[in-house]
C-alpha cells in the first residue's frame, strides 16, 4: 500500500490521513521504516493468542472510533486481511465509501485461502471503487455483479513496492548484507527462494511440500534457501525433513528488505 500513499499525499487537495491496526505488527514496522511513512493512527490492536473473533470484535470497535473521530470521505483498504475486512464493514455502518486497492482475487474456494477468500468477498459486497490487479481480477468482480463503473484494473501495487525496494536493495549493500552469504556460499548454483505458512497446509500438506523439496535438493545445480516460519507446524517438519542437506538452507525469517534482496538473487521461487 505505500506506494498508494505517497501518491495520494503527493496530490494536492487530499488530505490523507494513515491508520494502522498492527495485526502484525514486525511485519508492519519494518515495512513503515523502509517507506518513511509514519502513521497518523496506530490502534496496536494485537494480543498474544488472540482469537479470530476477538480480533474482529476489538476492531470492529477500534475502527468505528476511529472514523468516529476523523470522519473520512473515504476509506481505503487493501488486500484481504481481517483489518481490511472489517474497517470496510466500519466504514459502511457510517455510510462512508469504500475503495478496494487489490480487489477480484478469487481462488473459488473460501476455505483456501481462510480465511482471506471470504474476507474479500465481503469487501467486494461493499467497496464501490474496486482497484483490480490484473484484468483477470477485474473480470472476477464482473461476473459478480460488481459495478462495471467503479472497477479498474490498475496493476498491482504489491509488485510497486517490490520492485521500488529492489532499486533500493541493490543501491545500498546494507540492506542485503543478510543475504550476501548466502548467496556467496551457493555462488555457481542456481539459488530456488522457499516460503510456505499457510495454516491450511499444516500437517500432511506441509509434509508433503518439505518432501517435494528433498526431491528439489537432489539436483546439484541447485540451492534451496528457505526462510522457516517459527510456527512449529512448520519448523518442526522442515527441519525434520531437510535439516543437514548440503545444498538446503534453512534459516530464519527475514526482514522485508532482505527477502527482496533473495529474490533478487534467485532464479526460481517457490
Amino acid at each position: 500500500m505505500f506506494p498508494v500513499v505517497h501518491a495520494l499525499k503527493a496530490t494536492p487537495g487530499i488530505e490523507t490521513r494513515v491508520c494502522v491496526t498492527a495485526q502484525h505488527r514486525g511485519l508492519l514496522d519494518q515495512v513503515l521504516a523502509l517507506a518513511g511513512i509514519v502513521p497518523d493512527i496506530d490502534l496496536d490492536i494485537m494480543q498474544p493468542g488472540q482469537t479470530l473473533d476477538r480480533l474482529t470484535a476489538r476492531l470492529i470497535v477500534a475502527l468505528g472510533e476511529a472514523f468516529d473521530a476523523d470522519r473520512p470521505d473515504r476509506v481505503l483498504v487493501h488486500g484481504d486481511t481481517l483489518t481490511a475486512m472489517v474497517a470496510s464493514i466500519a466504514a459502511y455502518y457510517r455510510k462512508i465509501p469504500v475503495g478496494h486497492v487489490e480487489a477480484g482475487l478469487r481462488s473459488g474456494d473460501i476455505h483456501h485461502p481462510w480465511p482471506e477468500e471470504v474476507n474479500r468477498r465481503m469487501i467486494a459486497c461493499i467497496a464501490d471503487l474496486n482497484f483490480a490487479p490484473t484484468a483477470a481480477a477485474a473480470d472476477a468482480l464482473r461476473a459478480e455483479g460488481r459495478a462495471k463503473a467503479g472497477i479498474h484494473v490498475t496493476g498491482n501495487t504489491v509488485i510497486d513496492a517490490l520492485l521500488a525496494t529492489r532499486e533500493r536493495v541493490r543501491k545500498t549493500p546494507s540492506l542485503s548484507a543478510a543475504v550476501a552469504p548466502l548467496v556467496a556460499r551457493f555462488a555457481g548454483k542456481r539459488i530456488v527462494a522457499v516460503t510456505s505458512h499457510r495454516r491450511e497446509n499444516f500437517g500432511d500438506g506441509m509434509a508433503n511440500i518439505a518432501g517435494a523439496i528433498r526431491d528439489i535438493a537432489a539436483r546439484p545445480d541447485l540451492a534451496i534457501v528457505f526462510p522457516v516460519h517459527p510456527n512449529p507446524n512448520v519448523r518442526m517438519v522442515m527441519d525434520a525433513a531437510l535439516a543437514g542437506l548440503p545444498n538446503v538452507a534453512l534459516i530464519e525469517p527475514l526482514d522485508y528488505p532482505s527477502f527482496v534482496a533473495l529474490l533478487d538473487a534467485c532464479a526460481i521461487v517457490l
